[in-house]
């Protein structure tokens, strides 16, 4: 798996996210970028290529993933300013104990947000309605801090691994 971001400067975070899918691609297979193409569900994958991808962006960041398996990937600046009232509508009753006990809230329920985000691109399915039936904790070892953004990468074989053990 590869990960390369970038700030944005001047090209938006959709343009961003395209060329560095692009140089990804092409340091790793030698080949120009295949089509992009979506799957039912709204999922972009590559035609007739076996490399799975992610992008995400925010206000200033652009990341993104190329990996060999299904990977998903989500960002947020960590100064985000994010309202407490979303809350109310995207936690669990076990995310909502996590995130009222958390030394900083606001810090916590982004948290919890890019990984929401990240499972929901993971399953192709997308948001859909209150991501409110997950079971996350703001100490997830899939958040990273890069470049002051919190990073949320979840890979299909962690969570499939993940299954195994919750059996």
């Amino acid at each position: 798996m590869k990960l390369k971001y970038c700030r944005l400067e001047g090209e938006s975070g959709h343009d961003a996210g395209r060329r560095l899918l692009k140089e990804l691609y092409l340091e790793q297979t030698g080949q120009a970028l295949p089509p992009i193409a979506v799957a039912p569900g709204g999922k972009p994958y590559l035609e007739n290529s076996p490399w799975h991808f992610s992008i995400s962006h925010t206000g200033r960041h652009a990341f993104c993933l190329l990996a060999r398996e299904n990977v998903a990937i989500d960002a947020e600046e960590a100064d985000r300013q994010i309202s407490p009232r979303l809350a109310e509508k995207i936690l669990s009753p076990e995310e909502r104990l996590r995130w009222e006990s958390a030394p900083d809230p606001r810090q916590a329920l982004l948290r919890l947000w890019v990984l929401k985000e990240a499972a929901a691109k993971l399953s192709g399915r997308g948001l859909r309605g209150y991501p409110n039936h997950t079971n996350f904790s703001p100490e997830d070892r899939r958040i990273q801090v890069i470049d002051g953004c919190l990073v949320a990468i979840f890979r299909e074989s962690d969570c499939e691994q993940e299954n195994r053990h919750a059996l």
